[in-house]
């Protein structure tokens, strides 16, 4: 990697206010948690959108959000930042690997935000998704991300269909809306973040944490782009394999367009197979 300046006093500034901003609202969240209060869902959004404000994170999010509760996001996945930025998008629980509530502090915020955990390895998929199957059926959201693993940004990873038949059930006499979700990291300080910059923002591979993260708190104002792509429904498709290829291909589109800093026009998006319809945006 190319070396990129960071600023060590800034680093240290936005550690010390994040932890001053997050310590405090923990037990707050856990006691919305322990009375079902409405709350509870909305303090994460509210809380890591001020989270990527002190942390010089800009979201330029584009599309329609659907509003239809539940839905499940189908995202790619680049970093520990798409965690804060797509929850400053929507209110929404997320898919995590099972080490994952292990981690210190990150694991707590995850199961204080309903984080549903499970075991990416294909025997243990398979006795999880009731646990996911129930999180949708109490009408909460998830984000599934279907490449089971993080990448660099520049291409994706095959998506993984495994974990997509729970949006074969009906809630309420309808189907589960999924709706596929590009996210990217684009512009540091204003100048198009290119591929040679790309791995200090994502993380992936065998990259450790701790360092990676306290070089990202140094640097600059990052510019993350999330486009809501159209949603769909299970039922559109008929096969899990068949709907995860959809949303490959759309999602897929939209990387490209971002990382090329173009707009994403809808007639150049992959269409559903014959016959398939589009979800409903709301209930």
């Amino acid at each position: 990697m190319s070396a990129l300046p960071g600023s060590v006093v800034r680093a240290v500034a936005r550690l010390l206010v994040y932890l001053g901003v997050t310590l405090p609202l923990m037990p707050v969240q856990a006691l919305f948690l322990a009375i079902d209060s409405r709350f509870a869902k909305r303090l994460p959004k509210a809380y890591h959108a001020l989270c990527c404000r002190l942390l010089g994170i800009h979201i330029d999010v584009r599309g329609e959000v659907s509003d239809a509760r539940p839905t499940l996001f189908v995202s790619n996945h680049l970093s520990y930042l798409d965690i804060p930025v797509l929850s400053a998008a929507v209110e929404t629980s997320f898919i995590a690997k099972r080490e994952v509530a292990s981690w210190p502090l990150f694991g707590w915020l995850a199961k204080l935000q309903r984080t549903v955990f499970v075991d990416r390895r294909a025997a243990g998929v398979h006795n999880e998704r009731d646990d996911v199957a129930r999180h949708l059926a109490r009408g909460h959201n998830l984000v599934l991300f279907a490449e089971g693993t993080s990448s660099d940004g520049t291409r994706l990873k095959p998506f993984k269909s495994a974990l997509l038949s729970v949006a074969q059930q009906e809630i309420d006499g309808r189907s589960v809306v999924v709706q596929p979700v590009t996210i990217a990291y684009t512009h540091l300080d204003y100048m198009p973040l290119g591929r040679a910059w790309r791995p200090f923002v994502a993380w992936y591979g065998d990259m450790d944490m701790l360092p990676h993260g306290w070089h990202l708190l140094g640097l600059g104002r990052l510019t993350a782009t999330l486009q809501f792509h159209a949603p769909v429904s299970f039922a559109a498709f008929g096969s899990r394999k068949a709907l995860a290829e959809h949303c490959e291909r759309v999602v897929a589109h939209g990387l490209a367009a971002a990382n090329g800093g173009r707009e994403l026009l809808p007639a150049t998006l992959p269409v559903p197979s014959a016959g398939a319809a589009v979800a409903p945006a709301s209930p």
